[in-house]
């Protein structure tokens, strides 16, 4: 009977709920979610200080003590208004003071609400609006609301999704560190609510309702520029981007970033119109990201006419050795690569594609890479093609999994494994093999000391022979 009780109770048990210090039990509407998702973060900002630094740090805001506060009351006019919440960082005689407004799940902001906040930040001399939702801006700094732009001339306007919230909570635990051992278990529990369904903070979920329709155009070669919806898809591509970033720098615990020029990142819509360019008359989206310390961004194209997800990195070939030599180079590295990952060699002074070959084929036969032995090769790029999902949410044959499974699959078999090639460092030459040396010589051409050039040219013909030998 004692046995059976046993049973019964580790049963019952594991319907139970482990008490945790931010539940998400009793979650009931969105007021709620939003108001228990400010309050937690708020919170863990004020108890973790280099979380709350990690945060507060990109908007300006003083190395110093953070008091966080919610619902706090201000009237405006005739009217009484509630700001979610309100950060305040002090250091000395200098303080910065942010209002927040945070909306979870499907909510987007108003740009009514947020206006009105920042005439209350200008009557008080406050530094920011921080806004924090799921929505993703196309491009780092840029807001995911249009607002009246002179009501953020004495105000910043800022904003985090809760992607960029979580991302930095795990980089922060989990690779930079947290000293005092409590504060880092309290950001752990902050972490293990925002990734709980009920928390609200959705990861990027949706392509828009335009997704189809664009991607139907693109098929049948019909698709305009002025079309609708076509603006609207090429910005949430760049979103996606900047998801995958977040989402693989979070696991490597590095800042990984989407790739843009200047004048991308100074107007915004210039990379929007180069998108909808692309996707009207290639059928194709396009876009990088950098990833440190590798040899060079990942650029990835959804070709959505012919329905596949290409990622690809261009990598220098060595400045030196024959050409089969710098194939073997490339191949060494490769050896955990997949069969079909396609291999391409461009040689110097030449125009237009190289030759590419799939891996498997290169490496039973490296020279199948040497158009002409004559020219040296100067670049490679490796790429690796799969099929692309053509749904608009998530899961199983959706665009968005399909693009992050390609990222996460590209690094982890290519990318990861990549290193630029650098010249060998000058081999110093030992007393006692400049002594054999010259004992190899004839005793009638042996001068009466030694010299720096006894056997040099007798070891420039075997130190030949060596690299031709491991070709």
């Amino acid at each position: 009977m004692a046995s059976v009780r046993t049973v019964n109770e580790s049963t019952v048990e594991q319907a139970w709920n482990e008490a945790r210090l931010i539940p998400t039990s009793g979650i009931n509407g969105a007021e709620e979610q939003e108001r228990r998702a400010t309050s937690a973060l708020l919170a863990v900002m004020t108890s973790v200080k280099e979380f709350g630094r990690s945060l507060t740090k990109p908007f300006g805001a003083p190395a110093g003590s953070v008091d966080t506060y919610i619902e706090v009351p201000f009237v405006l006019g005739e009217k009484r208004l509630y700001p979610d919440g309100l950060i305040r960082v002090s250091r000395g005689q200098r303080t910065w003071t942010a209002l927040v407004e945070v909306k979870t799940g499907n909510n987007a902001l108003v740009a009514e609400q947020l206006e009105n906040y920042l005439d209350i930040a200008r009557e008080r001399s406050y530094d920011a609006v921080l806004t924090i939702s799921n929505e993703i801006p196309a491009v780092d700094g840029q807001h995911p609301t249009k607002v009246d732009k002179r009501k953020t001339r004495k105000v910043a306007l800022h904003h985090l999704s809760w992607t960029q919230v979580l991302s930095e909570a795990v980089m922060q635990k989990e690779f930079r560190g947290v000293a005092d051992p409590d504060q880092a278990w309290i950001l752990g529990e902050l972490i293990r609510y925002l990734e709980h369904p009920k928390s609200g903070a959705m990861e990027f979920e949706d392509m828009s309702d335009s997704w189809v329709t664009v991607r139907e155009s693109v098929r049948s070669a019909t698709l305009r520029n002025g079309d609708k919806g076509v603006a609207e898809v090429a910005s949430r591509f760049d979103a996606l981007l900047r998801f995958a970033s977040l989402n693989l720098g979070r696991q490597l615990g590095a800042e990984v970033t989407p790739a843009l020029s200047r004048k991308e990142l100074a107007e915004p819509a210039l990379r929007t119109q180069s998108l909808i360019a692309s996707l009207c008359h290639d059928g194709r989206l396009e876009g990088s990201i950098k990833i440190p310390s590798t040899v060079g961004p990942m650029v990835l194209t959804a070709d959505l006419r012919a329905g596949t997800v290409t990622c690809h990195v261009d990598i220098d070939a060595p400045k030196e050795g024959r050409a089969t030599t710098r194939v073997n180079w490339l191949i060494r590295q490769l050896k955990n690569a997949p069969d079909v990952l396609r291999v391409e060699a461009f040689a110097a002074h030449s125009r237009g594609s190289g030759t590419a070959e799939l891996l498997r084929d290169v490496r039973e036969d490296p020279g199948s890479l040497v158009a002409d032995p004559a020219r040296e090769i100067r670049m490679f790029r490796v790429a690796l093609t799969s099929p692309m999902g053509t749904k608009r949410g998530r899961g199983r044959g959706s665009f968005i999994d399909s693009v992050l499974d390609a990222i996460d699959t590209f690094y982890a078999h290519v990318m990861q494994n990549l290193k630029a090639w650098s010249a060998a460092p000058p081999r110093m030459r030992s007393d006692a093999e400049a002594t054999a040396q010259q004992e190899s010589v004839a005793p009638a051409l042996i001068s009466t000391a030694l010299s720096s050039q006894d056997g040099a040219e007798a070891a420039s013909v075997a130190d030949r022979r060596d690299a031709q030998a491991s070709e």
